[in-house]
This record gives C-alpha cells, structure tokens and sequence, in this order.
C-alpha cells in the first residue's frame, strides 16, 4: 500500500510540473519562438529612440512617434538583436528583451561569437549549420530593403520638419528641443542598423571561414554569394544619416 501510494505521488508530481511548464509557454512564448501577439504593443520598440539618444547624454523625445517612425523602430529591431543571441529556452520563458545601443555598448564587438555558437550547439549534420547561416544571411537582405524603405522616408520627412521650424509661429523652446530630439533619434537608429549589419557581415565570414576549414561543403558557394551580397548592400546602403554633434559610427572587428 505505501508503495501505491508514493507511485500515485510520483504520478500527480509529473503532472503538475508538466502542467506549470505548459502555464508558463502559454503566458510568455508563442508558437515556433515568436512573441505573443497579445504581449505586444504599437509602440514596443518605442526604447530604441530613448536609448539611442540617452546612450549620447541627449535627452529623449517627448513627441508620439508618427506611424513611419513606429514601423522604423519595429523594422530596427530584428536587424539590431544578433542572430543566434535567442537561446531555445528564451522561446518558452520570455522571447524578447531590449539591447543597449552601440554608444552604451563597453565591451568590444567580438566576430567570433556568432560563429562559435552556430558551430558549438547541437547539429544533426554540417549541413544544417550551412542551411542556419545561409537562413540568417537571407533574412537580413530580406529584410534590408522594407527597412532602408522605411528610413528614407523618415529622413526625409525630418528634413521637411526641420526647414518648416523656421517658419512656425509661436514655437516654444519645448516644442523644438522636441523636435530637435526626435530627429536625432531617428537618425541614430538608422546609425545603429547600419553598424549592426557590418558587424553581422564579418560575424558571417568568420562562421564560414571555420565551416569550411571543419566541414567543407558544396553549400559554402551559396553562403558566400550571400554573405557578398549583403556586404555590396551594406557597404552601399540607399541613406547615409548624419552623425549627430559630430559623433560619428565606429564599427569595430
């Protein structure tokens, strides 16, 4: 009888740490690693400005983002956050998190990273880790049209707002330190894409380079055409913003 028991015990235990494994997902994670739509929010990458201009000693916008300047911090954010960064546990406990902006960054861009974590985690063949970084690769060029798209427009509409300062009447100190704010903000979140995609080019290249020294495959063809592709974008992006006070954008490794 007591061994019934403490087989029943056992039994339920499973069952309730099975059913709190599935509260917690069901609460943090959606399905196949994305957020969940209802942790959401329009203006959830709304930080991507404050600290941008905080990491500079530069105070924020208080102004509301325009529709353009939301759909520009949302299109910022997956090209900003390093690929292979998200552990698979992250996917069940809580996928997203915000990241400090290059100005706020101490420790030193480190190329080997990327490829030292797509070569390390479990793989059922050289293959996959090939197809991983072909996959990551194809996402970021995917994903550099909709988002310099995007940053011409704002640009350009910042720079209308700029001209038409001189020309509003009655405006207040607040109103252009805001609209002065605002502008460096979108400005410095362009910077930081810029920077974020030469570090992931020579993240790339390094993975490669190690890839084919331990596993060569007729694959690194296509990884390195795409790799070359996404520099000749990176190196020739279609907008240039301008650093703000002189502080320009130093890429390093």
């Amino acid at each position: 009888m007591p061994d019934t028991i403490r087989q029943i015990r056992t039994v339920l235990s499973a069952l309730l740490l099975a059913a709190a494994g599935a509260s917690l997902a069901g609460c943090s994670g959606g399905d196949f690693g994305r957020t969940r739509a209802d942790m959401r929010s329009d203006d959830m990458h709304s930080w991507l400005g404050v600290e941008a201009t905080g990491s500079l000693g530069l105070k924020s916008s208080q102004f509301q983002l325009t529709d353009e300047e939301r759909q520009l911090r949302d299109l910022a954010y997956p090209m900003i956050e390093p690929p292979l960064s998200r552990p698979a546990w992250k996917s069940v406990f809580g996928d997203y998190r915000a990241l400090p902006s290059p100005w706020h960054q101490k420790v030193v861009f480190d190329r080997t990273m990327y490829g030292r974590t797509l070569i390390d985690e479990p793989h059922r063949s050289h293959s996959s880790r090939y197809a991983q970084l072909i996959e990551d690769v194809r996402n970021d060029i995917t994903r550099f049209e909709p988002f310099f798209a995007c940053a011409i427009r704002v640009i350009d509409l910042d720079r209308k707002r700029d001209a038409s300062m001189a020309r509003v009447s009655a405006l207040s100190p607040q109103e252009k330190a805001d609209a002065v704010a605002r502008m460096q903000e979108n400005s410095l979140i362009v910077q930081w894409v810029q920077q974020s995609l030469e570090q992931r080019v020579s993240s790339y290249r390094w993975a490669l380079e190690r890839l084919v020294i331990q596993a060569p495959d007729g694959m690194a063809a296509d990884a390195d055409r795409l790799i070359g592709e996404l520099a000749a974008q990176t190196t020739n992006p279609p907008i240039i913003s301008q650093p703000p006070y002189g502080r320009a954008v130093v890429s390093k490794g």
